[in-house]
């Protein structure tokens, strides 16, 4: 017996997993922000290949034609004459109104797969833009002016302490544990230590005496600098949590994962100039020889190299 639906009816097309791709996709993404580039590529991948895929199906699935008519069964006679329409004739019924061009749940998927990549776009856009463009804009080098020189005699350890940002105030005072290491092929070479503890953060004290009475204060194009001269032969100790270092920086105890971070220096008019900081695995030497394993600025308690290293994002520009 035929089908009492006829062709009228609609083929509807199956369940779809791409948005499922797709929410995968967005997840990834945004973990690999955070984690790691290389996941945030793939997931933005997946993303962009199953929202593609998922409109396509929503696309064909609208205008799909409807499906043939069922074949009639085998054995039956074929109708010599056409059939009477319903609607014409003695017994004539309602012409029936026309089909739905544009079922219901086609356009709940299509609202909905919208009103994701809306929403997808308002969280995703604004952190790719704090991820991505501080990397094409120009950034900020500090520089720090700490006088003649001759106010750091050779050999010796001299704490610096200074304004990093003189218009922020006191919230960007700085030290560094600064020594004359002499001549290196022909220019001034310096070991400029940050007291910044590679554990938490904490301020590192010299391990040995400082001498107060001999403090000399410089006033510079920087604001006023504070030199004072030390005698770290101990090293470097942190009070907070037990973290020791060497005298070039090296971890030897405690709980840092790495040695002292140390600035870049130079010499302008003949006065000793700090630049930016950078992060120090390791210092093979010592003084002028010294081999520095540095690496970009990463944030205390962060290991910058090994397979430790893997564990953490990349660091935005300094």
């Amino acid at each position: 017996m035929d089908d009492p639906r006829g062709d009228m009816e609609r083929h509807e097309p199956p369940p779809s997993l791409w948005p499922i791709g797709f929410a995968v996709g967005v997840v990834c993404l945004l973990v690999g922000l955070i984690v790691s580039w290389v996941a945030a590529a793939v997931g933005a991948v997946i993303l962009v290949v199953c929202g593609a895929l998922w409109a396509r199906d929503v696309a064909t699935g609208a205008s799909a034609p409807a499906g043939p008519a069922p074949a009639a069964d085998e054995g039956e006679p074929t109708p010599q004459a056409p059939a009477v329409p319903a609607h014409k004739g003695e017994a004539a019924m309602p012409e029936p109104a026309p089909g739905e061009r544009f079922p219901r749940s086609v356009f709940l998927e299509s609202a909905t797969l919208g009103l994701g990549a809306i929403i997808g776009g308002v969280v995703t856009l604004p952190v790719i833009g704090f991820a991505v463009l501080p990397a094409f804009v120009k950034q900020h080098s500090h520089s720090v002016d700490l006088g003649p020189i001759d106010n750091f005699p050779e050999g010796q350890y001299q704490v610096a302490t200074f304004l990093r940002e003189p218009e922020q105030g006191e919230v960007s005072r700085r030290t560094a544990f600064i020594r004359n290491n002499g001549l290196l092929d022909g220019k001034p070479s310096f070991t400029c230590i940050s007291n910044r503890c590679a554990h938490l953060g904490c301020p590192v004290q010299p391990g040995g005496p400082t001498f107060d009475k001999k403090t000399k204060t410089v006033t510079t194009s920087s604001g006023h600098v504070s030199i004072i001269p030390s005698l770290p032969a101990a090293g470097f100790i942190c009070p907070c949590h037990g973290g020791s270092y060497d005298q070039e920086g090296n971890r030897i105890a405690g709980p840092p994962v790495r040695g002292l971070d140390r600035y870049e220096f130079s010499i302008r008019n003949g006065h000793l100039i700090l630049g930016n900081t950078f992060s120090v695995a390791s210092v093979s030497g010592s003084g002028a020889n010294a081999e520095i394993h540095k690496y970009e600025l990463a944030g205390p308690g962060q290991h910058v190299d090994g397979p430790e290293s893997w564990l953490y994002p990349l660091q935005p520009p300094h």
